[in-house]
C-alpha cells in the first residue's frame, strides 16, 4: 500500500513538475493529500473516499473517530 501511495504521489503530483518556491510545493503536497484522503474515489472500498470508509466503519463498529 504505501509503495502505491508513493507512485501516485510521485506520478500525480511531483514528476515533470517544477515549483519556483518551498513554499509553492508546499502548498501543492498539501491540496493533494487533502484531495487523496477526502475526494479520491478507491476502487478497493467501493469507490467512495477514504475518509468516508473509515466514517463508515466507525460508526458500523461503534468505534469513536480518532480525527
Amino acid at each position: 500500500m504505501a509503495e502505491s501511495f508513493v507512485d501516485s504521489f510521485k506520478t500525480e503530483l511531483i514528476r515533470d513538475r517544477v515549483w519556483q518556491t518551498r513554499t509553492q510545493l508546499e502548498l501543492a503536497v498539501v491540496e493533494w493529500v487533502g484531495w487523496y484522503n477526502h475526494d479520491r474515489l478507491h476502487s478497493a472500498i467501493g469507490h467512495i473516499p477514504p475518509v468516508e470508509f473509515e466514517t463508515l466503519y466507525a460508526i458500523r463498529s461503534g468505534s469513536p473517530l480518532s480525527h
